[in-house]
């Protein structure tokens, strides 16, 4: 009250400034009061443009997204795919059901860490919006004694209402889920139920993201089993990796999602595989690796470094057990 107050006295002053002062004083006075006004009000386009906002629009940069996907993330077509028509259809609508709920599946070094940034960056732009409204919490930092679950679940619970209280598109990203102590996830899940409203807060604009190596072993079978069989990765059936992994996540003990009322009550949207790593794709990423450190692409290099991080099975080394993880470190050593 008392802001508005302040402002309608400053604009009842301006018909007696206006005649001290001489045109272009008086244009320079007016367009200062409008930026102020744009600035300080709390949803302003202005506002948005230049300093942190929350992203309140409905839709995505989708076209973005997609390139981004394409162009920098090798060798998950699957995972892409699926990512891509996910927050299609949830930015669509205006008023969505639910959270958009998504389980990342896979090897260390497949690119869930690296899919999740790209997300994040299409959604807000600007470092300062992206460090105020993208959320991330891992599973060993932040919740590493299994004995004072209570109190990490009262932590997490209040930070997920604040949050989305603060922005309702807020993006919460768990990592390393297959360290979370057992039962403390499922402390959010009136958070991702189909709801109007929880005291006042609606939590359908927000998106959770789970990162978890948990099912990778299962995904790298049903990858090895298609590549001994001669077929290509590219006919994979997405319905059966996806039913491999709900049911794995759930009897998995070290999954985080162990016995949970999520997967239960049918509120993960999308679990989402990331196959392993093959020599062509550990290839691209050496080689975006040299273009981003600015070495010029040595083809002898590449494919040393490649072959040596193509190491499962043993006996044929289709795969990088570590995905494209230690390629710049390699690549660092190399040059």
């Amino acid at each position: 009250a008392m802001k508005l107050l302040n402002v309608a006295g400053f604009f009842a002053l301006v018909p007696t400034l206006v005649s001290a002062l001489e045109p272009i004083t008086t244009s320079l006075a007016f367009c200062g009061a409008a930026v102020m006004w744009q600035l300080f009000s709390p949803a302003s386009w202005l506002k948005c443009r230049f300093l942190e906002c929350c992203n309140m629009k409905d839709t995505l940069d989708i076209p973005a997204l997609q390139m981004a996907l394409e162009q920098k993330v090798f060798g998950q077509h699957l995972a892409t795919q699926v990512v891509l028509k996910a927050l299609s259809m949830h930015s669509r609508h205006k008023q969505p059901r639910k959270p958009l709920v998504m389980s990342f599946h896979g090897w260390t070094g497949t690119g869930k860490t690296f899919v999740s940034k790209i997300i994040a960056r299409n959604l807000y732009q600007r470092h300062e919006a992206r460090r105020r409204f993208v959320h991330q919490y891992d599973a060993v930092l932040h919740f590493p004694h299994a004995e004072h679950i209570k109190q990490y679940k009262e932590q997490l619970q209040n930070w997920i209402r604040g949050n989305v209280s603060v922005c309702p598109r807020s993006l919460f990203i768990f990592s390393e889920m297959d360290q979370m102590p057992h039962g403390l996830i499922d402390s959010i899940m009136p958070y991702l139920s189909h709801r109007e409203a929880i005291n006042g807060i609606y939590y359908g604009k927000a998106i959770f993201l789970f990162l978890n190596n948990a099912g990778g072993d299962k995904i790298t079978e049903v990858a090895l089993d298609h590549w001994r069989r001669q077929k290509g990765r590219e006919e994979i059936p997405l319905t059966d990796l996806q039913s491999i992994l709900s049911a794995e996540i759930f009897n998995n003990r070290n999954s985080g999602f162990w016995n949970s009322k999520l997967i239960q009550k049918n509120l993960v949207d999308y679990f989402i595989p990331f196959l392993p790593l093959e020599y062509k794709h550990v290839k691209e990423c050496i080689q975006e690796e040299l273009r981003y450190q600015g070495h010029q692409e040595d083809e002898d290099l590449i494919i040393k470094i490649a072959l040596a991080m193509s190491d499962y099975p043993s006996e044929d080394r289709i795969y990088s057990s570590k995905g494209c993880k230690t390629v710049a470190s390699k690549v660092n050593l190399a040059t």
